[in-house]
């Protein structure tokens, strides 16, 4: 039998207002490193399966901080043998405010083989606010062929559209997913967008992370690094690493590094 559930979180400067879990989605308030909050998504039961449909909004109201991590991967495991159940699905809503911050933090998503998962993430940004949001998927567990995965990233700031972009890997996308000109071999793909006002008067050019990772500055305050990798440890190196020295403001000298 499918699953409906979603969790709802609300972060304001005086605290967590809303804090809200459905089924597999328990959310949890946990102690945060800095000033804010800081919420971790504790996956309560295997989710998502076949025919299931989840969903996380967070709303990050004006002037506050909130950081989402997860507990643990998320796996998108296989339904009915029939395939009657469909595809799951999994909806990822985020709305940050004025001088309001979101970290989006979740650990990997793994596409398990026989799964068929359709992820959409959709953000509206304030023209003050600031994202750092990560994702990263991987490609069937050890050993094992991957599942079908659909994603889509949408992102709006200030009612503009800042990026909209789709992937597809897996049995059911369209060929050439696995060739050289996509992710040639690799099982790990992942992305960090980060989105702050000070990109508008100092923006960064495009470069080369390595081999298999580049920065691409957005029309926009923003910046997208895309990363392939051979597995999830690697591919978190690179973009955590990225971020970090972001936070710090110590791009520059972090870009020799990896270059």
């Amino acid at each position: 039998m499918s699953v409906r559930a979603t969790a709802r979180i609300v972060a304001t400067r005086a605290g967590l207002p809303v804090l809200a879990g459905e089924g597999p989605l328990a959310v949890r308030r946990t102690r945060a490193e800095g000033p804010g909050s800081r919420v971790t998504v504790v996956g309560a039961m295997s989710a998502p399966l076949g025919g299931d449909r989840l969903a996380i909004e967070a709303e990050v109201r004006d002037g506050a901080r909130l950081t989402v991590d997860s507990a643990a991967a998320t796996v998108a495991l296989p339904g009915r043998r029939d395939g009657a159940d469909g595809p799951a699905h999994y909806d990822v809503r985020l709305t940050v405010g004025q001088d309001a911050e979101l970290n989006w933090l979740p650990e990997q998503l793994i596409s398990a083989y026989g799964s068929e998962l359709r992820m959409r993430t959709r953000v509206e940004l304030a023209a003050t606010a600031r994202l750092v949001l990560r994702e990263e998927q991987i490609l069937g567990r050890h050993g094992e062929e991957p599942g079908t995965l659909f994603s889509r990233l949408t992102v709006h700031r200030a009612g503009r559209p800042l990026l909209d972009q789709e992937a597809a890997h897996g049995p059911g996308a369209p060929g050439g997913w696995d060739g050289g000109a996509v992710l040639g071999g690799h099982r790990a793909v992942g992305q960090l967008l980060c989105v702050a006002p000070e990109f508008e008067e100092k923006p960064l050019a495009p470069r080369m992370l390595g081999e298999t990772a580049v920065l691409t500055p957005l029309a926009g305050p923003a910046v997208l690094v895309t990363a392939v990798a051979s597995n999830a440890l690697r591919l978190r190196h690179v973009l955590d690493g990225v971020r970090e020295e972001l936070r710090h403001g110590r791009w520059h000298a972090a870009a020799d590094a990896y270059g």
